[in-house]
């Protein structure tokens, strides 16, 4: 943008504002973030990350972290999620240290996992008692990602 549109822009908007009438605010609504933690962050929880991002759009900022994060995402992982036309080769397996610059979270959700995922600080404590699919067979692993889906579906619609 040019020096001169920015001045433009600026002057625009500050006569929008004059014209507003007194006592009139405009707000604006920050996503809520959400953390979907699990032990090893390959698959329950970066799952769910993926499905809060495609449902949530811009509305949602979703994060996936593990108390033990394996350091990659399941094979399984992401071809379960590439049926529904989502690339998880991009998401990275991380640590709880690696996310916690973006608490507090609206949610924080667990799949399970117990005394193995640390507190963060949140508005919201949610466990869902999901198994791992890990060493589950396809059938099974979709079952549960279609369940995460779900469950992803309503948390998003109670924020």
């Amino acid at each position: 943008m040019s020096p001169a549109a920015s001045v433009m822009t600026e002057a625009a908007a500050e006569k929008q504002k004059e014209s507003r009438p007194a006592g009139l605010f405009i707000f604006t609504i920050m996503p809520k973030k959400v953390l979907f933690v699990c032990v090893e962050n390959s698959n329950r929880s970066q799952m769910s990350q993926a499905f809060a991002k495609m449902m949530g759009g811009d509305s949602v900022k979703a994060y996936s972290a593990g108390s033990k994060p394996s350091g990659r995402i399941n094979q399984k992982a992401i071809e379960a999620m590439k049926e529904l036309g989502y690339d998880l080769k991009a998401h990275r397996s991380k640590s709880l240290d690696q996310i916690k610059e973006y608490a507090p979270f609206d949610a924080v959700v667990t799949m399970g996992c117990g005394d193995a995922c640390p507190w963060m600080p949140a508005k919201k404590f949610i466990d869902w008692n999901i198994p791992d699919p890990r060493d589950m067979d396809k059938d099974d692993f979709r079952k549960v990602r279609d369940l995460l889906k779900e469950k992803v579906k309503e948390l998003l619609a109670s924020l």
